[in-house]
């Protein structure tokens, strides 16, 4: 038996970049400098450091002249303030934004709002084929591409085609466009470049905007109310003993606490779990967004089209599909999404992704071209029926840690930026009427959702996609969903349901046809490791293991007899792998290559027995995508 070895060597790609020292009187913000390699891109703000200054100015250094005496529980430093935010993509970013007008508008400027993003800069770990659709935007900033504003966001690219195709194995055939992705209007845009933009605008006005810091744990008031966040130690040794670098982590303590993290994050869990958030709603079901960034051939340049396909390559009881948008200066976007609810074991998402590129659609527009850059994200389907209970008692969910993407739509950046001003509005005035609580719940936040365009814009999509796994099947799905998008829009008096969870949709291995797929031409499909070099990734190696698996041995023994090294299929980064070992009953060992993760958080939704946790390695860690 040949098993593939895939790895990647932990590269220090952004060491002691740019990094500062600032007078506080803490130790902890020394050692940041180093360990999170602040750029000058995401300086810090005046008010930031102020706020520091007055937490922390009664705070003694702390020096430990022997490492063995440092404990984990030691007490942390903290600092208070009104909001926190966990989390700097669209939706964190549009509620600190928006709590900030508010606060100057009433001229309330010793209101503090602090948002924390794991990503080493803002926009680092966003990824998104994104076609744009703008109303949350224009009513946040109005003047954001105006000729008058010399901070305009001007990278954006209007779409000005759209076609839909059902493709075969070597050929095509024109669907009609539903109403849903008619473009018209909308602009093709790198959300990448949106939030660093977007993360400017925020520290323009005030916010106190502190990426390279990942929130790891949620803190808890006596009375079982949210009261913060605490950041993840610094300096542990990859076998979990403090190093003679070890910082402790700080607590951010604060009366509303907004959970921004994206797809699947690891507090949105926690929250979900301990106060039964999803009690009355479906179970969240999922894809995983394949991308990549092309240079192609200017002749080959349509600029504005947007292609989206179903079917090759991808088996008929798969939901999925493909995507390109051409945009800026000869680019193009070109991704697929899988559902992560397919039931073969054999099936690997990158391998489906590198053949599609091969389709003759597709590879004549990249053929001549160049790979600028890769990336794979996790994104939630489940729409209407699976969102929770978004309030809970000291803070609430926004964007996709609530899950608004409007699937049939393909887009949900702008539904998270409205679900982040609704946050924010309803947080402003809760704290302003009750300026005596601690911790406040945000009733009206789920007043506004009800009342807001994303409730009707997810309950009228509410049955497409789960009408795919119906006796309906693929073709039964497309004619269905066709039928919601012309005719019923969404008035029909049924819901349809999705059932089990992804994990629980996958077959054993044995019972499944296997799946080969040919190996890459190096022009254009690649081979994890080369795609995973274009991520930017970049993890300390001397570190606990993020990816938690509490004993490595056993579950091999649990899953690989079923599921045949399905972790090294459904994986977009070659981080699992099962390696040739002799010694080994089963003849593998089982082997986590943690430096490789993208953050995807694929193996957490997806591994059978749900015995992977995804948990925030050191800030500032992880990929930096580009042009993503």
């Amino acid at each position: 038996m040949s098993l593939p070895r895939i790895a990647l060597a932990p590269v220090r790609q952004q060491a002691m970049r740019g990094s500062r020292t600032f007078t506080v009187a803490s130790s902890r913000f020394i050692s940041i400098t180093a360990t999170h390699r602040v750029t000058p891109r995401a300086r810090l703000p005046a008010t930031f450091i102020a706020g520091q200054r007055r937490a922390l100015s009664t705070t003694t250094p702390r020096s430990y002249a022997n490492v063995d005496d440092i404990h984990l529980n030691a007490e942390r430093e903290s600092d208070e303030v009104d909001v926190c935010i966990v989390g700097g993509g669209p939706a964190g970013l549009s509620a600190a934004i928006r709590l900030k007008q508010l606060a100057n508008e009433a001229g309330n400027e010793d209101f503090r709002v602090l948002l924390l993003e794991k990503a080493g800069d803002i926009g680092d770990h966003i990824l998104s084929g994104n076609v744009l659709e703008p109303g949350a935007l224009n009513e946040l900033l109005p003047d954001w591409n105006s000729e008058d504003n010399p901070n305009r966001f001007e990278d954006i690219t209007p779409a000005t085609k759209d076609k839909m195709r059902f493709l075969t194995k070597t050929g095509s055939y024109a669907l009609p466009a539903p109403p849903q992705m008619n473009n018209h209007g909308n602009y093709i845009i790198s959300l990448n470049q949106l939030t660093k933009w977007l993360g400017e605008r925020a520290e323009e006005l005030g916010v106190e905007v502190f990426p390279g810091f990942a929130a790891s744990e949620v803190l808890y008031t006596n009375d079982g109310a949210v009261k913060g966040v605490a950041t993840n130690d610094l300096g542990v040794g990859r076998d979990g003993k403090p190093k003679e670098s070890f910082e402790r982590g700080m607590a951010f303590h604060a009366r509303c606490t907004l959970l921004a993290e994206g797809c699947h994050g690891s507090l949105t869990k926690s929250v979900i779990k301990k106060y039964d958030l999803r009690k009355h709603s479906e179970p969240q079901t999922y894809g995983l967004g394949l991308k990549e960034v092309w240079e192609i051939d200017p002749e080959k340049f349509e600029k504005g089209l947007c292609v989206h396909s179903m079917g090759y390559p991808l088996p008929k009881d798969v939901y999925g599909g493909g995507w390109m948008y051409h945009f800026g200066d000869n680019m193009v976007s070109i991704g697929l999404v899988v559902g992560l609810d397919y039931a073969n074991p054999w099936l690997a998402p990158y391998g489906e992704f590198q053949k599609m590129k091969q389709h003759p659609m597709y590879r004549h527009y990249l053929e001549g071209g160049k790979c600028i850059t890769y990336g794979a994200r996790a994104l939630n389907e489940g729409g209407f029926q699976s969102i929770p209970k978004c309030a809970f008692p000291g803070g609430a969910l926004i964007g996709d840690s609530a899950g608004f993407l409007n699937v049939p739509k393909i887009k949900g950046t702008h539904t998270a930026m409205r679900s982040g001003m609704l946050a924010a509005e309803a947080a402003y005035g809760a704290l302003a009427e009750r300026k005596d609580e601690a911790a406040v719940f945000l009733f009206d936040y789920e007043d506004k959702l009800r009342k807001s365009s994303i409730w009707k814009e997810l309950k009228q999509v509410r049955n497409m996609r789960p009408s795919f796994h119906t006796s309906l099947g693929l073709y039964g799905g497309i004619l269905y969903s066709g039928l919601e998008a012309f005719l019923f829009r969404g008035y029909t008096p049924w819901t349809l349901k999705h059932g089990k969870g992804d994990h629980a949709a996958t077959k054993l291995a044995d019972d499944c046809p296997k799946i080969e797929y040919p190996k890459p031409d190096g022009k254009i499909s690649f081979d994890i490791l080369t795609s995973v070099s274009r991520t930017g990734t970049n993890h300390e190696e001397d570190q606990p293991v993020h990816l938690q698996v509490a004993d490595w041995e056993k579950h091999a023994e649990l899953e690989y007899p079923k599921y045949k090294g399905i972790e090294n299929r459904f994986c977009p980064a070659g981080v699992y792998e099962y390696v040739e070992d002799e010694e080994k009953e089963l003849g593998v060992r089982f082997q986590i290559n943690s430096q490789n993760c993208i953050h995807c958080k694929t193996c957490d939704i997806k591994v059978p027995d749900q015995d992977i946790t995804w948990q925030t390695p050191q800030g500032g860690e992880g990929p930096k995508y580009v042009m993503t």
